[in-house]
């Protein structure tokens, strides 16, 4: 437990959405966001893509570190591709971890080898940041977490998925 004496789950509530697979977790605390995201990643199995989406400084490299530290990835090895594209991590699956913010386009998606990666995750686990500037070339497979800045340390985070593959993770954070 990475804050002994506390509660982690009382830094974050659920309201839960009537959309099937869809739902919305309220973080308090990058704390919170951090165990949440740990949460995640001991559920996920090989074959996961997470394609997150919000502003920036919302949380979505700081959920990655948490899901990283779930699949047993030390989060202080989990940084940020923004200028590298993609970061490569060993855990209890290997960990796809990409960055999208500097595409301008779907072309290059292609360019960066983005389907080649996703037969690569087949083993292991992607998780993209800024997921929205390749939605089309996304499988429709996914996990989507959506972010909301609400004040400096409280974000809405939407999950949805359009298939029952990630319901056992979905499960463990509701």
């Amino acid at each position: 437990m990475p804050f002994p004496g506390k509660n982690i789950y009382a830094t974050f509530s659920l309201r839960a959405n009537l959309l099937m697979n869809a739902f919305v977790v309220f973080s308090h605390s990058p704390a919170a966001t951090l165990a949440l995201g740990k949460k995640i990643g001991e559920k996920l199995a090989a074959g996961s893509i997470i394609a997150m989406s919000g502003e920036l400084g919302c949380g979505k490299t700081l959920l990655t570190r948490g899901i990283c530290d779930g699949l047993d990835v030390p989060p202080r090895q989990v940084s940020s591709p923004t200028f590298v594209l993609v970061n490569e991590y060993r855990g209890r699956l290997p960990v796809f971890h990409m960055d999208l913010y500097r595409l301008g386009n779907i072309d290059d998606g292609f360019e960066i080898g983005i389907m080649d990666y996703f037969a690569r995750a087949e083993a292991g686990v992607m998780v993209i940041e800024w997921a929205e500037k390749m939605i089309p070339l996304l499988p429709a497979d996914m996990l989507r977490i959506e972010f909301d800045i609400l004040d400096d340390k409280k974000r809405r985070i939407k999950f949805s998925s359009t298939s029952n593959k990630f319901d056992n993770v979905l499960k463990g954070i509701k």
